[in-house]
């Protein structure tokens, strides 16, 4: 049995950063022994995993047993139950990885099947089916974002040298690294401070076709200048705009250029939007004063650190809050990988168990 959900769990990574607030599931449908139907959840409001499964297996899928990482649904979204269409095709046994912890299923998916008659069984590979899916399970919990913060640094965790100089702290392989992870999320969000400073365009250039995400600006004042990359390309790849300014005429003008204009009360507002407006992981590329508010938030739930094997000594950290402790009662990230890229060091650091 741990082979075909082995093999579901591998083909719900083919999703990965295409599904939004939704989960990355995989189904495998089995017949005597022979693989029938093999399906995954590939784009958020499009058919999920076990409908893909199914309609490949087609009449194979009589008398078969699925293997889903995820307890299939059974409410209506953008897509009908699962669960009902899995009873109609006359599956008899299904094995689920996990119960899904989404209040809308929540078990109810799996006591519909079994009180259709269908066999039940749950709890197969789940730790591996949870390790899919940190982003949607950390959201369930939260109704945010899952937000990853990046950050690239000296050794000693400075953003620049005294003299203002940052570019480039990190080398081309790592910054080649970062564009892999832009594209695996939904949106970008940074600081006006940054957009001043460097003009980014907050893209995922890659050597083949990538998805490309939203671009996020917290803007209090509204400074976002018009000749700016992000403004100037905003037609082609949405750009949103969090601002408290009351400049109407400045508003309009920024919003004539397809600039997205939203109002900012707090950054705890501007996540719960995002998140309803279907944004599932946010990559966040800002300076100190953004990480230091997200940190102290309590709002970063991953942090791809990015170090240069160089010591830049001076005031330029990326932490600008004081802690006075105990040491043990400043929260902890936990190591996921280390590695080398390029010259650089690359740490993934979680906050947790999702």
């Amino acid at each position: 049995m741990e082979q075909y959900m082995q093999q579901a769990i591998q083909l719900a990574r083919t999703g990965d950063g295409q599904t939004g607030i939704n989960p990355l599931v995989g189904a495998v449908l089995v017949k005597d022994g022979r693989v029938v139907g093999l399906g995954a959840h590939l784009k958020a409001g499009e058919a999920h995993a076990e409908v893909h499964a199914i309609r490949m297996a087609g009449a194979s899928a009589y008398g078969a047993t699925l293997y889903v990482t995820l307890e299939p649904c059974s409410h209506y979204g953008k897509t009908p139950p699962c669960v009902d269409l899995i009873i109609e095709a006359g599956i008899k046994r299904v094995v689920v990885a996990m119960e899904d912890p989404n209040p809308l299923v929540a078990g109810k998916g799996i006591r519909k099947l079994k009180g259709s008659g269908v066999d039940v069984h749950v709890g197969l590979l789940e730790e591996e089916a949870r390790a899919l899916n940190p982003a949607f399970l950390r959201s369930i919990e939260t109704k945010r974002p899952y937000v990853i913060l990046k950050t690239a640094t000296s050794l000693d965790g400075k953003v620049a040298l005294d003299s203002g100089e940052s570019k480039w702290v990190t080398s081309p392989e790592a910054r080649r690294d970062v564009h892999e992870l832009r594209s695996s999320v939904d949106a970008i969000l940074t600081g006006i401070g940054t957009v001043l400073a460097d003009d980014p365009d907050l893209t995922a250039r890659l050597e083949r076709p990538a998805p490309q995400p939203q671009r996020i600006v917290l803007d209090r004042d509204l400074r976002l200048p018009l000749s700016s990359k992000l403004v100037r390309t905003a037609d082609a790849i949405p750009v949103h705009v969090f601002t408290t300014s009351d400049d109407q005429e400045r508003l309009a003008h920024m919003a004539s250029t397809g600039v997205h204009i939203h109002e900012y009360s707090s950054l705890g507002q501007v996540l719960e939007q995002l998140y309803a407006n279907g944004v599932g992981r946010l990559l966040v590329e800002a300076g100190p004063t953004l990480v230091t508010s997200l940190l102290d938030g309590g709002y970063v739930d991953e942090w791809w650190v990015y170090q240069s094997p160089r010591v830049f000594g001076g005031k330029q950290s990326v932490y600008r809050s004081h802690h006075d402790g105990p040491i043990q009662a400043i929260e902890r990230f936990d190591v996921q990988s280390t590695e080398i890229v390029g010259p650089d060091i690359k740490l993934v650091l979680r906050k947790g168990r999702v």
